[in-house]
């Protein structure tokens, strides 16, 4: 299994940035067109990310430094709904926050499609979390 990590700055502070990874307002601010969390350990993470149901559960919320999920997708065999993992550790910086992402237990093959995908969705999160309007999301994935 193999890993990606990535990181991004937004202009505001932790407290601020950990809705987004929680609600599903938040969520749908810069990621996905429909979400249902329950940001409880145990609890439902289910976000539509451009046609695709992404399934999994709240692993560990640790307010307002820590979200950890599990991730797949609803019907897949190559990453079923929650085989992999999701960890945004958030640290408050002089400016707002440093968010560390690290997507881990990915097949091989699926490193280079959500590697596109965060590189589209992380930018989107630093502007919705400094309170600005990411637009219409119109992101396609990259076909294997």
């Amino acid at each position: 299994m193999a890993e990606f990590r990535d990181s991004v700055d937004i202009a505001a502070p932790p407290e601020t940035v950990f809705e987004y990874l929680t609600t599903n307002a938040g969520m749908e601010a810069w990621m996905g067109r429909y979400a249902d969390l329950d940001p409880t350990p145990g609890g439902r993470f289910a976000v539509d990310i451009a046609g695709h149901p992404v399934r999994g559960e709240y692993l560990h919320v640790e307010r307002p430094s820590r979200v950890v999920v599990s991730w797949g997708f609803a019907g897949s065999e190559d990453l079923p709904a929650g085989a992999s993992t999701v960890e945004f550790r958030l640290t408050a910086t002089t400016t707002g926050t440093r968010l560390d992402l690290r997507h881990s237990n990915l097949p091989s093959a699926e490193v280079p499609g959500h590697a596109n995908g965060w590189a589209n969705f992380l930018p989107r999160l630093a502007v919705a979390g400094a309170g600005g309007d990411p637009g219409p999301d119109n992101w396609v994935p990259h076909s294997a």
